[in-house]
């Protein structure tokens, strides 16, 4: 019995002994990391905000080794980088990997991006991304890899399931041109190790090529717009507003895509994402929506009230 007990606690003094180490071993490594981040975080502030093109570029030319540096580090993908605001990282829920993706402006007609895949293995696994935007002609249609990327900022990811195997959303910003922007959700999958960018998983709303599905979707809209295309969890649709064609305030812009004030949308069905015209279709049953109380008392000048419903 007392050895039994010997044996019970000597084994729970190990187990927290090697716990206590590999503490003290991930948080020597993140002191490490922690270095390269002071100047990672530098670095990324002057590609957003040095005011002269060639130091964007000298500073991006210094962040990508410096990064790799930093990856290298064991544990790296634990460690958040949450001073550097101006990249992306974006990880899936099941955090196989994480992606990093940030945007150079070169001019006013000119955006590059840059990114990378960090896989979550032992030993440091990269996918460097090469933006070749500028080249692809049907971006909709097209699979890509790693070195043909269409380059984006992304601010969401969501993974999802088909026949084929996990996927993953990607949703990306386009700075694209001075008067004219670009949202984008990408499809990332992996294949023998490598990244593949895009799959026919929506179902086109297209009437001339109604069963030819999208590999990508892209929205392309005035700059003088604001544009929302995300993934809403609570109704589980890609939710993006609908885009008409319309003449520009600027006279020499020409036609130009707006909001028209509705929302499209995809749902997820057998792993496909099948297009939804109008995601909100509430009708009100009287000409106007009802309030419980005017915020303009007409029967009373002494009551009425102002915008904001106050005396």
């Amino acid at each position: 019995m007392k050895k039994t007990l010997l044996l019970t606690g000597f084994i729970v003094l190990l187990g927290f002994n090697l716990s206590k180490a590999a503490k003290i071993q991930a948080d020597s490594t993140f002191d490490i990391i922690s270095t390269y981040e002071d100047t990672l975080g530098y670095l990324s502030y002057l590609i957003v905000n040095d005011s002269l093109e060639e130091s964007r570029f000298r500073a991006v030319n210094k962040f990508i080794p410096t990064l790799v540096k930093a990856l290298k580090v064991k544990n790296s993908f634990d460690y958040p980088f949450e001073r550097l605001k101006s990249i992306s990282i974006q990880y899936p829920a099941d955090s196989t990997f994480r992606i990093f993706t940030w945007q150079l402006y070169v001019n006013e007609n000119d955006y590059r991006y840059y990114g990378a895949i960090q896989m979550n293995t032992e030993e440091l696994k990269l996918i460097p991304l090469i933006d070749r935007s500028f080249e692809i002609e049907d971006i909709e249609h097209t699979t890509l890899g790693s070195q043909n990327w269409y380059g984006s900022l992304y601010y969401n990811l969501k993974q999802f399931d088909t026949a084929e195997g996990k996927k993953y959303l990607l949703f990306g910003y386009d700075g694209y041109r001075f008067f004219t922007k670009r949202k984008i959700v990408d499809v990332l999958s992996f294949k023998d190790g490598k990244a593949v960018f895009g799959a026919p998983v929506f179902v086109s709303e297209d009437p001339d090529n109604p069963f030819l599905p999208k590999s990508r979707l892209l929205y392309t809209y005035s700059a003088e717009a604001s544009v929302k295309v995300n993934f809403d969890g609570h109704l589980g649709l890609i939710i993006g507003d609908h885009l008409i064609e319309t003449t520009s305030s600027i006279a020499s812009q020409g036609p130009v895509k707006l909001p028209d004030g509705s929302y499209e949308g995809y749902k997820l069905e057998n792993g496909q994402w099948v297009y939804v015209a109008k995601v909100f279709n509430h009708i009100y049953e009287n000409e106007e929506a009802t309030r419980q109380q005017p915020l303009f008392d007409e029967s009373s000048r002494k009551k009425r009230k102002n915008i904001f419903g106050n005396k």
